[in-house]
């Protein structure tokens, strides 16, 4: 079961996205775990509540599209526990997808996608990290019928 919250001030500034459930279903099958029902919360927050959590939890304090706090250990996942929570900043993520020209629900997808494989171990602290991640990421979005969200090659950058 996949919680959905939205923080009370974000009441009528946008509309929670269509396919949640599937970006995560499709996030564990391609990540090589088979969940038909995975447990997670996402939330989506305010700008300064990410802004607090990512101060409180990574002593980085500013706001932050996305974070994600895992409850299990890897590799092997227990699907009949939450896998954790992840918490969206949506006036950041507003401004980043009118940034990259895409239509906010997609891009919120992308980083609920992204949080998901943080919860299921995923990193991109170094670069081979960061590419098999993004390898993931742009077949989980193609998968579900969305942009490729790393059209560079960002292996060169990295």
């Amino acid at each position: 079961m996949i919680d959905i919250l939205v923080d009370e001030e974000l009441a009528g500034t946008f509309a929670v996205p269509a396919g949640i459930e599937q970006a995560v279903i499709a996030t564990c099958r391609l990540a090589g775990q088979a969940a038909s029902q995975p447990q997670l919360c996402v939330r989506f927050a305010a700008d300064d509540a990410v802004h607090e959590l990512n101060r409180q939890w990574r002593g980085k304090d500013q706001v932050t599209d996305v974070l994600s706090f895992p409850m299990q250990e890897g590799p092997l996942f227990d699907f009949e526990q939450p896998l954790g929570d992840i918490a969206l900043a949506v006036p950041f993520i507003q401004q980043e997808a009118a940034r990259l020209e895409l239509a906010e629900s997609a891009h919120g997808l992308h980083l609920i996608v992204h949080a998901t494989l943080h919860l299921l171990g995923y990193d991109h602290i170094n670069d081979q990290d960061a590419a098999e991640m993004q390898l993931l990421e742009k077949k989980i979005m193609a998968e579900i019928g969305l942009h490729n969200p790393y059209p560079v090659d960002e292996s060169e950058s990295i």
